[in-house]
């Protein structure tokens, strides 16, 4: 094993948060390292694939403040309007962004652009260094610092090295294995579905409306794209998700346009059919020592609402901000503390949302039913209600990180 080097920021995970996270710490004089597993360029990599990520307006405004929104910008799709139903009952509920004063409640992007583009920018990032393909193998946590086993392939021969950090950050999703590392538990509760996503073209154009549609099986989102077509994510159990892969374009189309319904018109092209399991995965600390969890590692959400990644977001600009405002001589231990507190109402309100929308649609108690499309209904004749809603993206938090507020980050 070779000697230790020393760096003031290790994140563990190069995916679009901790790649985001890296970015934004590009102002400062901080030395940092990014250990990624899989490179950005990879068709394997498993943060920039066939899926697309609806970003909120702050979200946005923290790709605006980093400096790569421009090359996310024209293959973003706006969302307009949205549109929410409950499968085979009379409630529905509208949004339209012209009624709440903004131009958009979001941008859908695809995923492997947001990660072209923050790659690109870190490449070009002084105090940034990316060790990649690179994996951590261990960790020791000590009051001072956090030691980090990382295994790399030197010209087909696997080195490991141990290194020293000042902070350690894991941003290696729902698995982490520096979470592991750190001792901090993870409770993980299986919902019992599965999401197909796949793109997909109908015989009109989307026009900027997005869908939500809770049906029996599981929500279904039908969210625009660039092009004038729509990215789904269906979620179903496990066993009809295996049925739906399987069939043919022709026969899928029609069982989505059985389960969606005809407002987007009648399915015309079906591309690859993807999967991904679906569970709420809960960190019960986000915070062990001078390691801090950021993103999928801290939560990960079920897709219902589009929280995810914006709420991971605003972790990596929160931290990047505390961590650019220390003092030369800083406490790690009471300024990751302040970090955890100020992140709590955010996460803690955005997964309740989240799950929260799942367990309610999902309940087929007697009765629900009629009471949730009342509630559709209500909430389609109140603004207030829908000025509410609509301010969701920018999470439950209170005081918005300065990069969502179009600010440096000190």
């Amino acid at each position: 094993m070779k000697a230790s080097k020393e760096w003031d920021v290790v994140i563990v995970g190069g995916g679009m948060v901790g790649a985001s996270f890296a970015l934004a710490l590009r102002s400062t004089r901080l030395r940092v390292l990014l250990i990624e597993s899989v490179s950005p360029d990879s068709a394997s990599q498993p943060s920039f694939d066939e899926r697309t990520t609806a970003l909120g307006n702050g979200s946005k405004q923290i790709f605006e403040s980093l400096g790569v929104w421009p090359a996310m910008a024209a293959v973003s799709s706006p969302i307009r309007a949205i549109h929410v139903s409950d499968a085979g009952r009379f409630g529905v509920a509208r949004l339209d962004a012209r009624e709440q004063g903004v131009h958009a409640f979001g941008y859908v992007v695809p995923n492997r652009v947001i990660g072209r583009a923050l790659w690109s920018a870190l490449r070009e990032t002084p105090n940034v260094t990316l060790a990649v393909p690179a994996q951590v193998k261990g960790a020791t946590l000590r009051d001072d610092a956090v030691f980090l086993d990382v295994v790399t392939d030197v010209s087909g021969e696997r080195v490991t090295e141990r290194i020293r950090t000042a902070v350690a950050v894991a941003a290696d999703g729902a698995g982490s294995v520096l979470r592991a590392c750190a001792g901090i538990e993870a409770t993980v509760e299986d919902y019992e579905q599965v999401a197909i996503v796949v793109n997909a073209a109908t015989e009109r154009p989307n026009n900027g409306e997005a869908f939500e549609r809770f049906t029996a099986a599981g929500p279904l989102a039908v969210l625009p794209v660039t092009g004038g077509g729509y990215t789904v994510v269906w979620a179903v159990a496990p066993a009809r998700a295996a049925e739906l892969v399987a069939l043919d374009e022709n026969t899928f189309a029609a069982e989505l346009l059985n389960a969606f319904g005809w407002r987007a018109g009648r399915w015309t092209k079906i591309g690859r059919r993807n999967t991904y399991p679906l569970v709420l995965s809960r960190a019960a600390e986000t915070v062990a020592g001078r390691v801090v969890l950021i993103g999928n590692a801290a939560q990960a959400l079920h897709p219902v609402a589009g929280q995810g990644f914006n709420l991971g977001l605003r972790d990596a600009a929160t931290l990047a901000e505390m961590l650019a405002g220390a003092a030369a001589d800083p406490d790690f231990t009471e300024l990751l503390g302040r970090f955890a507190a100020w992140r709590a109402e955010d996460r803690s309100g955005v997964t309740r949302f989240t799950d929260g929308l799942v367990k309610l649609f999902g309940n087929d108690t007697p009765g629900i039913g009629l009471v949730r499309n009342f509630g559709l209904l209500l909430f389609d004749l109140s603004p207030a209600a829908k000025r509410a809603l609509s301010r969701v993206s920018w999470g439950f938090a209170g005081r918005m990180p300065r990069l969502a507020r179009g600010l440096p980050l000190e």
